[in-house]
């Protein structure tokens, strides 16, 4: 090694941020084994790299003592002051034993070190950029898929798709560009692991900040989202503004901003309602489209119960109760819908009541794919 390697460090330092004395430690140890291993000593030895010239050089270390058990460990004090009168019992002597041919090993083994460093501090940049966008929407392509997952480039590194995380009947050919959220990153000895969703609630909520400014402006807020990925979801948004209409925002002018999102979603219904911090008017608003009469909420049970005119039975409880249950999860109450006739009288049988999923303890994590759900633009369910 020489001059030229030393500045050489000295421009990856400033180019890609690793300490040039972090590198040349590296290297001196990864030397220490290289010196051992190739020349079958058990000395103890320190390898020296000069920090402005290069140059290697090898340091046996023996020990000072009376009488020498291991010449390969220990000098007796006799032998060590004809190197220096000062040295006492128990000092340590230093004596240069750099091999003739060392140059050649330590270029290799610097060269080796160097780009493994190098890899280690891509890899640990490339970590610290995703796991600061977990929660975030990144734009990929396919690349190819196996049994498990859809494997999409990112540029520096590939995201995993799980296939479980991909929306009902979606699959995905190569070449093709896709919008996944990231639930989680993982370190691991390939390097950063990205881990990416289509099906995650969070993913319309990112989709609607993209699409609408005045969500991305703080104007309109996006309080809650219910998602069953692939037919339906419901998102509960109010403003800040009282001359801005929060649904209307979201819906856009002939409903092109909220179209834009369930293109995105290969078709999935949006529908987008009021918060609101009454929890009768937000249940109501919940269950849109159907129209409701009243609803009346019991605080300590968390349970409100609505009723509907007979014809909007149907339509609020939704296909397959869909409806409902979105609305319960959006809302976080239990909801017992009845007709008006059932109401005036009253059957025997208890009507069947939607309660809001019970939330993953993994969905507290960020770095997990969270069970919340998510919503959207007004249209008549399925």
């Amino acid at each position: 090694m020489n001059a030229e390697f030393i500045e050489a460090l000295n421009q990856l330092e400033k180019e890609k941020g690793i300490s040039k004395d972090i590198l040349l430690e590296a290297i001196e140890a990864a030397l220490i084994s290289a010196y051992k291993r190739n020349f079958h000593s058990a000395q103890n030895v320190r390898v020296d790299i000069d920090r402005e010239s290069g140059k290697v050089r090898v340091f046996a270390r023996k020990t000072v003592v009376d009488e020498v058990a291991d010449p390969r460990l220990e000098i007796s004090l006799e032998a060590a002051r004809e190197i220096s009168p000062s040295y006492q019992l128990g000092d340590i002597v230093e004596i240069e034993v750099t091999p003739a041919d060392f140059g050649r090993i330590a270029a290799q083994t610097a060269k080796q070190v160097v780009t493994q460093r190098i890899r280690e501090a891509e890899r640990s940049i490339i970590y610290q950029e995703f796991v600061d966008r977990e929660e975030d929407i990144v734009t990929g392509v396919v690349q190819r898929m196996d049994n498990r997952f859809f494997y999409i480039d990112l540029g520096r590194v590939e995201a995993l798709l799980p296939l479980s995380e991909t929306m009902p009947g979606e699959r995905f050919k190569h070449g093709d560009r896709v919008k996944t959220y990231i639930t989680r990153v993982e370190k691991s000895t390939k390097g950063p692991q990205i881990f990416v969703s289509r099906t995650h609630p969070g993913l319309i909520k990112r989709l609607f900040e993209l699409e609408v400014p005045e969500i991305y402006d703080g104007i309109v807020e996006i309080h809650s989202v219910a998602r069953e990925a692939g037919h339906r979801s419901k998102i509960a948004v109010s403003s800040r503004d009282e001359q801005v209409d929060p649904v209307g925002a979201c819906v856009g002018h002939r409903g092109m901003r909220v179209q834009t999102v369930v293109n995105e979603l290969r078709g999935e219904k949006i529908d987008v309602v009021p918060w609101s911090e009454d929890p009768e008017e937000f249940v109501a608003n919940a269950l849109r489209p159907a129209k409701v009469t009243r609803v009346e909420v019991d605080e300590e049970e968390k349970v409100a119960r609505v009723v509907v005119p007979d014809h909007q039975l149907s339509l609020a409880i939704g296909k397959e109760g869909q409806n409902a249950r979105l609305a319960a999860k959006l809302t976080g109450w239990k909801i017992d819908i009845r007709s008006e006739s059932e109401v005036e009288n009253p059957e025997t049988e208890e009507p069947e009541m939607e309660e809001p999923e019970a939330e993953d303890p993994a969905s507290e994590d960020p770095a997990k794919v969270s069970e919340e759900d998510v919503s959207g633009s007004e249209e008549s369910p399925d």
